[in-house]
C-alpha cells in the first residue's frame, strides 16, 4: 500500500512544492511506499481524490496545500472512507487550527504516521461541498482586499491588510436567515455557517464549532455603523465575538439565507448567489488529525 500525495503546486506561491521535497526525503527514509499528483486547475484535486478513493492499494490521500487543495480532496473523499490527511502549505491553513494539525509542515507529517483518522462533518452548500466556514458579510469584504495580498504574504498578514481596509468600504447586508425552520431579517455585519473555527488566517469567527458534532454553527452580528466596527475588532480577533451583545449563535441541521446580490465565501471562494441552503453531512470524512 502506499500514501497518495495530492499537491497545489501554487499553493502558498510555491511554499507547497518546497514542503513535498522536504516530505519525501522523510518519506524515503523511513522506507514508505508513495506517490505524487500535481494538481493543474480548480477542481483537478477533487477529481484526483474520487479516483483515488476507489484504489485498496492507496492507504490515505494527503492534501499538501493551503484550505482550497485540503476542501477539494476532502470533496472527493467524503463518504467514501477513504482516509485524509493534510499538510498546511498554504496562505491561511485555516481548517487546521480546529483539526489540531500542527501548522509546521513536518510536525503535521508526524501526526500523519501516529495518529487514527476520526469521523468528521462536512456540509454542503446548495450543491457545493464545503469543509470549513461559509458565510456573507463583513469577511467577504476582507477576503476581496485580500486575495491581491497572497502572493506577497503568507499567514494571517494580507486577511489582517484586508480586514483594515475593510473597515473602510463595508456595508451591512439585509438578509432572511432560515435556520431550522426558524425564520428572521435583519441587517448583519456578519452572518457565518461554520463547520470548522477559523477564517481568514487565524480570525475565530466561531471559537465553538466543532466538526465532530454533527452540527453547523450559525453566527449572526448584527449591523453596526461603519465607525463603530473597529471596537468590536479586538474582542473577534480574541475568540469573543460569541459574547457580544449584537452576536447570536444557534447550532443547527439546516440554513437557508436570502439576500439581494449574495456573495458567498466558500471556503475562501467567493461565489454570487440568489439564495444559498446549507446542510451538515455528519461523520462523512476520516481525517487523521
Amino acid at each position: 500500500m502506499y500514501w497518495a500525495f495530492i499537491v497545489n503546486p501554487i499553493a502558498g506561491t510555491g511554499f507547497a512544492l518546497k514542503t513535498m521535497k522536504n516530505l519525501e526525503n522523510q518519506l524515503r527514509q523511513r522506507g514508505i511506499e508513495y506517490k505524487i499528483f500535481l494538481t493543474e486547475r480548480p477542481g483537478h484535486a477533487t477529481q484526483i481524490a474520487t479516483e483515488l478513493s476507489g484504489q485498496e492499494q492507496v492507504y490515505a490521500v494527503v492534501a499538501v496545500g493551503g484550505d482550497g487543495t485540503a476542501s477539494e480532496v476532502a470533496a472527493g473523499l467524503s463518504e467514501t472512507g477513504k482516509p485524509m490527511g493534510i499538510i498546511p502549505a498554504g496562505t491561511g491553513n485555516d481548517f487546521i487550527k480546529t483539526a489540531g494539525i500542527p501548522n509546521d509542515p513536518l510536525k503535521a507529517f508526524e501526526i500523519l504516521l501516529s495518529r487514527k483518522p476520526v469521523d468528521t462533518d462536512t456540509g454542503i452548500v446548495n450543491d457545493q461541498f464545503f469543509l470549513n466556514v461559509c458565510g456573507t458579510g463583513f469577511d467577504v469584504t476582507v477576503l476581496d482586499f485580500a486575495e491581491s495580498l497572497k502572493d506577497k504574504h503568507r499567514g494571517l498578514t494580507p486577511y489582517l491588510i484586508g480586514l483594515l481596509k475593510a473597515i473602510h468600504y463595508y456595508q451591512s447586508i439585509q438578509l432572511k436567515v432560515t435556520a431550522d425552520g426558524k425564520t428572521e431579517e435583519g441587517r448583519y455585519l456578519v452572518c457565518s455557517i461554520a463547520n470548522g473555527r477559523y477564517i481568514g488566517g487565524g480570525i475565530p469567527i466561531c471559537p465553538k464549532a466543532d466538526p465532530t458534532d454533527g452540527k453547523l454553527d450559525l453566527v449572526l452580528i448584527k449591523h453596526r455603523s461603519r465607525w463603530q466596527i473597529p471596537f468590536y475588532l479586538p474582542g473577534l480577533m480574541l475568540s469573543r465575538d460569541l459574547k457580544f451583545k449584537i452576536t447570536k449563535h444557534r447550532r443547527v441541521s439546516r440554513i437557508m439565507i436570502e439576500g439581494e446580490n449574495l456573495r458567498i465565501n466558500i471556503d475562501g471562494e467567493i461565489q454570487p448567489m440568489k439564495k444559498a441552503e446549507f446542510t451538515v453531512k455528519p461523520a462523512s470524512l476520516r481525517l487523521i488529525r
